[in-house]
């Protein structure tokens, strides 16, 4: 944890937050951060700064903060991002947060697994979860936007063209002779695969949109490898 990342329902009074629960356990275990020592913090969806420790107890700590700088800056990206298993989503949805991105759809495919919608991981709560930690890890406050489409081909057809409007659409497939463009300096809708990837019928309604077909080389990476890499080559340095 990186960051402390408090909510408007921490403030006792103007300036001055009570952590319990996992943020009081971390600043306790593992920051062990005692009476006037400072944390980083962070308001979520707000600016950035310094916690200094004024009381501390049991299961409690007091910090008084100051907020005085804004989070990075957003990736000019949105993310269409076929619906992993659940135990690489927590991993995915960390990552993708960490490195900046802010629109996230979770998509329907043919490869996707119709039991990966019945997960407890997709409520709000627990995907917020994932994202939370993904801001701690990465000094950032502002929570992505993440939601869910169960119908690929309405959601291809209907819904993005309007999302995609005025970005560069990329598609990642292994099966390609177009390697992924690297710092890219402009708005990108990128749309990532299931494991497997795409069939070529969805590249092909994605390709109907505007999409180019984009590769990373001859390894097949999993998905939560190659997102990351997609990214970084995307937008080196930010």
């Amino acid at each position: 944890m990186n960051l402390i990342l408090l909510e408007p329902g921490d403030f006792i009074a103007p300036g001055t937050v009570q952590l319990q629960g996992r943020r009081f356990q971390h600043i306790a275990e593992i920051h062990r951060a005692e009476v006037g020592e400072a944390l980083k913090v962070g308001l979520l969806n707000g600016q950035i700064g310094s916690g200094k420790v004024v009381a501390r107890s049991d299961g409690e700590i007091t910090l008084n903060v100051t907020l005085n700088r804004e989070p990075p800056a957003p990736l000019p990206l949105t993310l269409i991002l076929a619906l992993p298993r659940p135990k690489m989503l927590k991993r995915t949805l960390q990552h993708a947060t960490a490195l900046g991105a802010k629109i996230i759809y979770l998509i329907n495919a043919y490869r996707v697994e119709k039991s990966y919608w019945q997960s407890p991981w997709l409520a709000e709560d627990k995907l917020r979860e994932q994202c939370v930690l993904g801001l701690e890890q990465a000094v950032d406050t502002r929570m992505p936007q993440i939601e869910l489409r169960k119908r690929f081909k309405p959601f291809v057809e209907d819904e993005l063209p309007a999302i995609a409007a005025g970005s560069r659409r990329l598609v990642a497939h292994p099966v390609t002779d177009q390697p992924c463009p690297v710092d890219v300096g402009e708005q990108i809708t990128l749309a990532v695969g299931p494991e497997g990837g795409f069939i070529p019928y969805e590249v092909e309604k994605l390709q109907e949109q505007g999409f180019e077909s984009v590769h990373l080389g001859p390894r097949i990476l999993r998905v939560e490898t190659a997102l990351p890499v997609l990214m970084s080559r995307l937008f080196p340095g930010q």
